[in-house]
């Protein structure tokens, strides 16, 4: 960040009083701006025994399958949030049942949280960032081509707590650096 928004000013990297971590700061106005992680925010819609995936149409990894998911808006809730990117990715309709997983990325700055949700019809179809929408079965899930490793983890959790018909909130953190294994171990 080099100029203040609130008053255009030169800003500079420092230690705030009370802080632990640099940050961009007005040489001005004394205006601190906080770079914060994102919140993605996404459902695992479930109908019967299979689960709702969305094929890529965008970057990063287009053409891999995902849950639907993104990044939140101001102004909403997270459930609002995974509402609202479950129909524009997959034009679907469902009932939340409750967060499922919290994935903190710290590389990334960025936190997932995908709420266990309940798809009310089969009436669903691609969105502008959707190239394909589909019911998975546990066997027909395409380990080798899904997006994102906390989708993966998100899947893996959900399966195994399916045969235990037990389920809970799943908080976890990936590394960059973590093997990146999709398939279930």
């Amino acid at each position: 960040m080099n100029y203040c928004p609130n008053c255009a000013a030169p800003m500079r990297q420092e230690l705030p009083p009370g802080d632990n971590r640099l940050r961009h700061v007005c040489a001005s106005c004394g205006y601190i701006h906080y770079d914060n992680p994102r919140l993605v925010v996404g459902s695992l819609p479930i109908w019967q025994d299979r689960v709702l995936l969305c094929r890529r149409a965008i970057e990063p990894a287009y053409g891999k399958w995902t849950l639907p998911a993104g990044f939140m808006e101001n102004d909403e809730s997270t459930a609002q949030a995974a509402l609202r990117e479950t129909t524009e990715e997959a034009c679907a309709h469902i009932a939340l049942e409750g967060p499922y997983t919290l994935i903190s990325i710290p590389q990334i700055n960025q936190v997932h949280l995908i709420y266990r949700a309940r798809l009310l019809d089969v009436d669903f179809s691609p969105g502008e960032e959707t190239l394909e929408t589909r019911l998975f079965t546990e066997p027909e899930i395409p380990w080798d081509d899904i997006a994102f490793r906390s989708v993966a983890l998100t899947l893996q959790h959900y399966f195994a707590d399916r045969a235990g018909n037990q389920y809970s909130l799943h908080e976890s953190s990936l590394s960059v650096g973590d093997r990146d294994s999709r398939k279930p171990r």
